[in-house]
């Protein structure tokens, strides 16, 4: 089980790694959803920095299982309020799905250190 652990955990801290690094950097991507979605361009800065903090912890998590969980945790605090988002400003399914994908994952990591 902990092989599965470590593949979840290095998928969960890649994809992270690369929303957040968007975020930060300020991919037009980015830009026109934070736009889209009424929230303030240092909001989209904050949200990247907080997934980045995430994807390390997740990646110091291989080491210390603690960091694991912490990072994990965030990350799925971090991806309910995505969904929020995307629910407050009623985007479709098809917009959503990526950051419920991730939420159950880092659910998923968190749990699996957890037990």
């Amino acid at each position: 089980m902990e092989i599965v652990t470590f593949i979840l955990q290095g998928i969960l801290a890649l994809m992270f790694l690369m929303a957040g690094f968007g975020k930060v950097t300020g991919s037009k991507m980015h830009m026109e959803a934070f736009t889209h979605w009424g929230l303030p361009q240092w909001f989209r800065i904050v949200t990247g920095i907080v997934e980045l903090a995430g994807a390390v912890l997740l990646i110091v998590g291989y080491w210390y299982s603690t960091s694991a969980m912490a990072g994990a945790l965030l990350l799925v605090i971090t991806s309910v309020g995505g969904i929020l988002t995307h629910i407050r400003v009623k985007d479709s399914f098809k917009d959503t799905a990526m950051i419920l994908f991730l939420a159950i994952l880092s659910f998923v990591v968190f749990f699996l250190y957890l037990s």
